[in-house]
């Protein structure tokens, strides 16, 4: 059983940066592509950015983040991260990662099959 275990939100004011953590167990952790996706109140899950195994393979942003997030990992660690600078209102919303089964990054939620429960992070202008 793979599990997904999000940590580092919270409550931010604009401008203000934030590093999101993800710790997956039960299974190989470098071999799944993996995301993050986020839910703001009443809108449907969006995604945010995606890698495979490492940088060099590529990584994909949605256009709303692009130059403000990065996606990275740890293969050691087993633990992917996001780190968010100049954050806005907008980005306010509970943020999930995922993990693949298969070989390619994914930006719809129908391209991952395991999730981690959310952290929450608020941004207040």
């Amino acid at each position: 059983q793979v599990q997904l275990v999000e940590s580092g939100g919270g409550l931010v004011q604009a401008g203000d940066s934030l590093r999101l953590s993800c710790v997956v167990s039960g299974r190989t952790f470098g071999s799944m592509p993996m995301a993050w996706f986020r839910q703001a109140p009443e809108k449907e899950r969006e995604f945010v950015a995606a890698m495979r195994w490492n940088v060099a393979q590529g990584t994909s942003y949605a256009s709303s983040v692009k130059g403000r997030f990065t996606v990275s990992r740890d293969n050691d660690k087993n633990t992917l991260y996001l780190s968010m600078n100049n954050l806005n209102p907008e980005d306010t919303a509970v943020y999930y990662c995922a993990a693949s089964r298969g070989l390619s990054v994914a930006t719809v939620t129908s391209g991952y099959a395991y999730w981690g429960q959310g952290t929450q992070v608020t941004v207040s202008s």
